[in-house]
């Protein structure tokens, strides 16, 4: 009897975006430079995995700079800090390298530039997320986070002709669109920022997980529960009426995945290692030994960004 082929397509581009390169080097090239400890504040990027390599080689990974020791070298994560984190960690006299993604730190900017100019900041996103809580620090007083539509429909301005909108840079594209388009409506003249804020792998990578789910029956989203990224895409493709489910690791794979479909595909979330995708196919083949693998490539992705001065030629 001729069993059926299972077909996993797996979407690209998917996994580590520039922003979260850039910061895993920043740290692999401190520990070179300085060896350990070095310590960082947050984990660097939402996985897992990604933190428990660079704790093995003698990362500290802390939420408060108070529990840094003086002087000590330290990192600041891809997400971002608040200017008061910035103010604690001169206090304490750490040796700082920056690691926050460019693109977010364009985010800050476009804060400060809405803060100077007295403007009441509508900034949507995940209040308990690190990225906006850093975004928030810029102007705490001036800032409030609109997390739904219902908060776009709701929410009430001092003085409507001087309000700006920002975005967390990993949400929904399609969300995002639905608020900001509500926001326009009761606020004319909102400002926003001249480019979109939402960067572009998050972008690249809904992009290809919609597309992918026109060709699946079942996709597996590759990252971790606290990556916001990494939920959007699950969202995403359910969203497209695909079936989805967010994975961290091989060992969470299971004869069920492969049962009553002809194709699974998968996608990863920005800061989701390569490595752990591979191994979660390697399953997939040996749950299905009828398999076949193909790549649904949308762009490629040529984006890098510099790594400090202080750490190029570690």
């Amino acid at each position: 009897m001729n069993e059926k082929k299972l077909e996993i397509v797996l979407a690209s581009p998917r996994g580590f975006c520039a922003g979260v390169d850039r910061a895993i080097l920043i740290v692999e090239n401190a520990l070179k430079k300085w060896g350990p400890p070095v310590y960082v504040r947050h984990e660097i990027v939402h996985n897992r995995h990604v933190v428990e390599r660079l704790q093995a080689q003698g990362v500290i990974f802390v939420e408060e700079i108070k529990d840094i020791p003086k002087g000590s070298h330290a990192i600041f994560s891809a997400h971002g800090v608040s200017p008061a984190v910035r103010q604690q960690a001169k206090e304490q006299s750490l040796e700082v390298v920056d690691a926050t993604c460019p693109l977010v730190t364009k985010v800050h900017g476009e804060a400060q530039r809405y803060r100077r100019k007295n403007f009441t900041i509508l900034l949507i996103g995940h209040a308990e997320h690190v990225e906006v809580q850093g975004t928030m620090g810029e102007a705490p007083e001036r800032m409030i986070v609109i997390e739904t539509i219902q908060d776009a429909e709701k929410v009430q301005l001092p003085d409507s002709n001087q309000v700006a909108y920002l975005t967390q840079t990993t949400l929904s594209l399609d969300d995002t669109f639905e608020i900001i388009k509500i926001l326009k409506k009761r606020f004319p003249s909102i400002e926003g920022p001249p480019k979109d804020d939402i960067c572009y792998a998050t972008q690249n990578r809904q992009n290809a997980v919609k597309e992918l789910a026109s060709q699946v029956e079942r996709i597996l989203v590759v990252g971790a529960s606290n990556s916001s990224n990494t939920l959007r895409l699950v969202e995403v493709a359910k969203a497209q009426g695909t079936e989805a489910r967010r994975v961290e690791e091989a060992s969470q794979i299971g004869k069920t995945d492969v049962e009553r479909v002809g194709s699974i595909g998968i996608t990863a979330g920005a800061s989701a290692p390569e490595d752990v995708v591979q191994s979660i196919v390697a399953k997939l083949c040996e749950l299905a030994p009828q398999h076949i693998v193909r790549e649904l490539k949308l762009v490629d992705e040529n984006v890098n960004f510099a790594l400090p001065a202080i750490l190029r030629n570690a």
